[in-house]
C-alpha cells in the first residue's frame, strides 16, 4: 500500500474520532448545564416552599394568640381576597382546631362557611373592634421582632428536609438563617447562634454559606425582609457530575476500545508494510546471490562440453571444481535460510558440550583474516578472559562469531580494524567485537536483530547477504541464555557485545 494512502486513511480515521469525542464532549457538558440548571431551579422552589410556610405559620400563631371569632373570620376573609386575586394558595386550619391543616381549592375555600357571630349590637361591635385591634397590634409587635424570634427550629428543619426530599434532593447540606439588622447569622445547622464575640461563627468558618448563590428573603410580606434564609451543598458538584457518570464511563470506555483498535490496526498496517519491504529486499538480495553462482555453473557446463575442453581432462577438474564450488556456496545459502526456519519453529536441538570460547575465537579470526588481509586490513584477537570455558553448542557458537567478525569485515569499506576482545564477568564470559565500518543511526540499531532487515547502503549490492545473521546470532545467543548488546555510532563503527553464562542450563 502507498505510503501517502495509509497516511491520509490515519488523518480520515483520526479526524473522526476527534469529532466523535468532541461531540461526545460537547454533549456531557451540555447534560451537566441542564442538570444544574435543574438542581437549581428545585432548590430555590424548595427555598421559597419553606419561607411561605414559615410566615403562614406565623400567620396561624397569630390567630391562636388572639382567640376570638371574629379575628380568625378576619383572616379567612383576607386570605379568601388574596386567593381570588390569584396571590398565593395556602393551606388554613379548620375550625381553630390543632389536629391538622387542610389544603383547601380556591372554590373551596370562598364558598367556606364564615363564623356565626353576626350579632352587630353595640358591645358586640366593641369587642369586634377591640380584638381587631388587637390582632393589628401584635402583627406590628412581629414586623419588629428580630427574625430569630420568629423561627422555630424544629418546624425550619422539618420544613427544609421534607421540601428536599421531596424534589429528590438527598445529599448532604448546610444551612443558616442571616440576621439583616445584625448582619450575622443567628440559626445554622439546626442550632441557635449564640450572640457572643467568642462563639459568634467567623466568616471564614461559614464562607461556602455565606457565599452561596441559594438564598431567599423570609417574611416577606414585612416593610423589609428582617432575614434570608440560605442553603451551600458541599457536594453538589459530585451530585451533577453523577448525573453524567455512567455516560462519561461508558464515552470513555468505548472511545478508548475505538482508538486501541485504530492505533493497533496502524501498527499492524506498519508491520505489514515493513515486513513485505524486508522481504522483498530478502528476494532481491537471494536472487542476487544466486544469480552469480548460477552464471557461473552455466558458463562452466558450457565450456566442458567445448570440442577444446572435452579433450583436456585437467580443463575439465578445472570447470568441475568450479561447478562444484558454486554449488557448495548456492547450498549454504539455502541451508541459512532452512536453518532460520527451524529456528522460527524451535525445531532445532543444542548438542551441549564444553567450549572454551578462546580456541573458537583464534579459528574464526583465522578463518575472516584471509579476507580482510586482502582489503590491507587488520584482525586482531584480546583473549584477556582467565576461565574461557562454558557449556553450550560448538557448531552454534562458532557459526555466531564467524557472523559478527562477516559482518565487521562487510561493513568496514576500507581498511578494516576489527578486533575480538574477551573478559570474565561476574557469571560468565563477555566477547566483545569491535569494528570501525560505517556504523549504525538510532533507528537501524532498533531492527538489526530482526529477521530480512538489512542496514540501508543505497540501491548497491555491495554488501551481501539475506539480512539472516544477526537474527540469527540473537536467536542463538537467547538458546544458550545468554544475551546480545550493540553499541554503535554512524560513521565510527560498532561494537557487539556477548554473554556468555557458565553453567547454563540450556
Amino acid at each position: 500500500m502507498n505510503k501517502k494512502v495509509i497516511w491520509l486513511i490515519i488523518g480520515l480515521m483520526s479526524a473522526a474520532l476527534f469529532g466523535i469525542a468532541g461531540m461526545q464532549l460537547k454533549w456531557i457538558v451540555d447534560t451537566l448545564e441542564v442538570n444544574e440548571e435543574q438542581f437549581d431551579n428545585k432548590v430555590f422552589t424548595v427555598l421559597n416552599s419553606v419561607a411561605e410556610k414559615l410566615e403562614y405559620q406565623e400567620n396561624i400563631d397569630v390567630l391562636r394568640h388572639v382567640d376570638n371569632g371574629f379575628a380568625q373570620e378576619y383572616y379567612q376573609e383576607d386570605l379568601r381576597q388574596r386567593i381570588e386575586s390569584g396571590e398565593f394558595t395556602v393551606s388554613v386550619e379548620v375550625g381553630g382546631k390543632d389536629a391538622g391543616h387542610v389544603h383547601l381549592t380556591k372554590q373551596q375555600l370562598i364558598n367556606l362557611p364564615l363564623y356565626s357571630n353576626t350579632c352587630d349590637c353595640s358591645n358586640c361591635r366593641a369587642e369586634r373592634a377591640r380584638m381587631f385591634d388587637q390582632l393589628v397590634r401584635l402583627n406590628k409587635d412581629l414586623n419588629r421582632a428580630p427574625v430569630v424570634e420568629r423561627i422555630q427550629l424544629e418546624q425550619l428543619n422539618s420544613f427544609l428536609k421534607q421540601e428536599l426530599q421531596n424534589k429528590g434532593i438527598k445529599i448532604p447540606y448546610r444551612y443558616g438563617v442571616y440576621d439583616n439588622r445584625k448582619s450575622s447569622f443567628v440559626i445554622a445547622d439546626g442550632r441557635y447562634m449564640v450572640e457572643d464575640s467568642r462563639s459568634q461563627p467567623t466568616l471564614e468558618g461559614y464562607k461556602n454559606l455565606n457565599n452561596s448563590e441559594y438564598r431567599v428573603n423570609l417574611f416577606q410580606q414585612d416593610v423589609e425582609s428582617p432575614g434570608m434564609l440560605m442553603v451551600f451543598f458541599p457536594t453538589k458538584s459530585s451530585f451533577i457530575w453523577s448525573t453524567v457518570l455512567k455516560t462519561l464511563l461508558g464515552s470513555i470506555l468505548f472511545m478508548g476500545i475505538i482508538l486501541f483498535c485504530f492505533a493497533y490496526t496502524i501498527s499492524v498496517i506498519f508491520k505489514q508494510k515493513k515486513l513485505s519491504e524486508m522481504k522483498n529486499d530478502f528476494i532481491n538480495n537471494m536472487t542476487h546471490e544466486f544469480k552469480t553462482p548460477i552464471a557461473t555453473i552455466s558458463l562452466a557446463s558450457d565450456s566442458i562440453s567445448s570440442p577444446m575442453v572435452i579433450s583436456s581432462p585437467d580443463k575439465i577438474r578445472r570447470f568441475t571444481d568450479i561447478i562444484r564450488q558454486e554449488n557448495k556456496r548456492m547450498n549454504n545459502q539455502v541451508e541459512k535460510v532452512l536453518q532460520m526456519a527451524q529456528i522460527d519453529r524451535q525445531d532445532f536441538t543444542l548438542k551441549i558440550s564444553d567450549v572454551n570460547l578462546h580456541d573458537v575465537i583464534t579459528n574464526a579470526v583465522e578463518y575472516i583474516s584471509l579476507q580482510v588481509e586482502k582489503k590491507d586490513g587488520t584482525v586482531i584477537a584480546e583473549l584477556n578472559a582467565g576461565n574461557p570455558m562454558i557449556l553450550g553448542d560448538m557448531t552454534h557458537i562458532s557459526n555466531i562469531i564467524n557472523n559478527l567478525l562477516d559482518n565487521a569485515n562487510k561493513y568496514s569499506p576500507e581498511k578494516p580494524e576489527i578486533s575480538v576482545v574477551t573478559r570474565n564477568v561476574p557469571g560468565g564470559v563477555e566477547v566483545i567485537v569491535n569494528d570501525k565500518g560505517i556504523g549504525m543511526n538510532k533507528e537501524a540499531r532498533k531492527h538489526i536483530f530482526e529477521k530480512f532487515y538489512r542496514v540501508h547502503t543505497g540501491n548497491l549490492h555491495d554488501v551481501k547477504g539475506f539480512g539472516l545473521g544477526l537474527s540469527y546470532v540473537k536467536a542463538m545467543m537467547d538458546a544458550h541464555k545468554g544475551r546480545v548488546d550493540v553499541k554503535s555510532e554512524l560513521g565510527k563503527g560498532s561494537s557487539f557485545i556477548l554473554f556468555f553464562p557458565f553453567g547454563a542450563d540450556v
